[in-house]
């Protein structure tokens, strides 16, 4: 054996001997290894079954959440439906069309609401007559000084599905009294009584409709005091005792219409007798919005009278015959920014002619019943700018047109002497609230030939209790 071949040999035992050696160690190393991945594999699965337990809770936790939410506004969506239900009807253009003293909350029953009305007037004529008018108790220019104006108590509700109802008593100063008077007594029929859709009866004393303002109770008007056409054709505002029908009609624009039949006592009716209703009214009235910010509505009015005695000037001036009052009103909103709440104009006007066929009696003149078939006119134009959220003001003109005076009613108190009654009004006001409001308001009037009144008054309305949405 040469030394090549031994050292074949050797080198081959060496190999041979270090694989065996090489063999031993990695079988070690691959035990171990195998060892940590059983272990890993065991960690994994801990993991795995561990996550799985809180995947599972947690699923079953966010399906109770889901439930639970799901049931809290199923009940919210059914509060919202019967607030809705208690809501006054509104037609595609915004402008509501029922009744405006209807109470949003009925979680009492009734809600009750009173409003304070307080005033601080300085005159500086001594005496105001409108001449050539027969002028109610109300429609005066009222009291110099100190005092409480008409303050109201109302009590509301939706009596069931099928009637609302309203009592709203004023307690005023008349004389050296305070007395109490029932402004308002209605049912009103609410859309589940049965009539066809958009069909409204009223029955009871109520503010029928009858031009703008009439349907408002004083206290929301935009001045301290009524126009002269309120004044001497409404006695302030006309609530006889009857009932009322209306309709508002399906178009894409409002529309309503309606009449009423009353019992003839209040003024400008008078003496209502028997069971036979003395008065009856017909309206018509339109409106839309126009874009976002804007709105207007119109209307025409007319009320026939069967007169027996209509009192007036203390009941020294009686009328009896037949009395026709034709009217047509106008209002128009705009929202600048878009919200009425920060910037509001709002431009409104009234015209009103009544035709008087009978007889009138001057007893203070002792002048007998003198026949009189004529004509006058009233009507009044105002404007209300809202400059801040809380600040408004108002600029209003109303003006009476005189009849002739016929022979025999000469230096009555149906005797203008030539001269048509005006008075013009500006007005500046705070509201803080809709609950409270200070008005400062100063008017110029010259209701009889030669007299001018400048008139100065203050006046704050505060409103406690359930407070009723005031309409368009």
């Amino acid at each position: 054996m040469n030394f090549h071949h031994v050292t074949i040999v050797v080198l081959t035992i060496i190999f041979i001997t270090g694989a065996n050696a090489l063999g031993d160690e990695n079988s070690n190393e691959v035990a171990a290894l195998r060892q940590e991945i059983n272990q890993l594999k065991n960690l994994i699965s801990d993991i795995k079954e561990k996550s799985a337990r809180e995947t599972e809770q947690l699923r079953v936790e966010i399906k109770t959440m889901q439930d639970n939410y799901e049931s809290r506004i199923s009940e919210f969506n059914k509060k919202i439906a019967g607030i809705k239900s208690d809501m006054p009807s509104t037609d595609d253009s915004g402008v509501t069309g029922a009744d405006s003293r209807r109470i949003r909350d009925n979680s009492f029953n009734p809600s009750i609401g009173v409003v304070l009305n307080g005033k601080f007037s300085d005159f500086s004529e001594k005496n105001s007559e409108i001449l050539g008018f027969g002028i109610g108790e109300e429609g005066e220019r009222g009291r110099e000084g100190l005092g409480i104006d008409e303050s109201e108590i109302n009590f509301s509700s939706n009596i069931d599905d099928k009637f609302y109802g309203s009592v709203t008593a004023a307690i005023v100063r008349e004389g050296d009294e305070d007395i109490v008077e029932l402004e308002e007594a209605y049912i009103q029929t609410l859309p589940d009584f049965g009539l066809a859709d958009g069909l409204t009866l009223k029955a009871g004393r109520a503010f029928w409709t009858l031009g703008y303002l009439n349907e408002h109770h004083a206290h929301s008007d935009d001045f301290a005091d009524r126009p002269l056409p309120y004044r001497a054709y409404f006695n302030k505002s006309f609530n006889d005792d009857g009932l009322e029908l209306t309709y508002v009609m399906p178009f894409d624009f409002y529309t309503e219409v309606g009449g009423g039949t009353f019992r003839g006592d209040d003024f400008p009716s008078g003496g209502g007798t028997g069971s036979s209703p003395e008065s009856f009214s017909g309206f018509i009235r339109i409106g839309a919005d126009i874009g976002h910010n804007q709105s207007w509505r119109m209307g025409g009015y007319y009320l026939g009278s069967n007169v027996n005695l209509r009192n007036s000037n203390e009941d020294k001036v009686t009328f009896s015959g037949e009395s026709d009052l034709y009217g047509t009103d106008f209002r128009y909103t705009w929202a600048p920014t878009g919200n009425a709440n920060e910037q509001e104009i709002i431009l409104q006007a009234e015209y009103f002619k009544r035709d008087d066929d009978g007889f009138y009696n001057d007893t203070n003149e002792s002048t007998g019943s003198v026949r009189f078939d004529d004509d006058t006119r009233g009507w009044y134009v105002q404007g209300v700018y809202k400059f801040l959220q809380n600040w408004r003001i108002g600029a209003r003109y109303s003006e009476l047109t005189r009849a002739k005076t016929p022979a025999g009613l000469e230096d009555s108190a149906l005797d203008a002497k030539g001269h048509d009654p005006n008075t013009t009004s500006l007005m500046l006001d705070w509201t803080n609230s809709e609950f409270s409001r200070i008005r400062l308001q100063y008017n110029y009037e010259e209701l009889s030939k030669n007299a001018e009144d400048n008139q100065l008054i203050l006046q704050y309305i505060i409103s406690l209790g359930a407070h009723g949405a005031h309409k368009f």
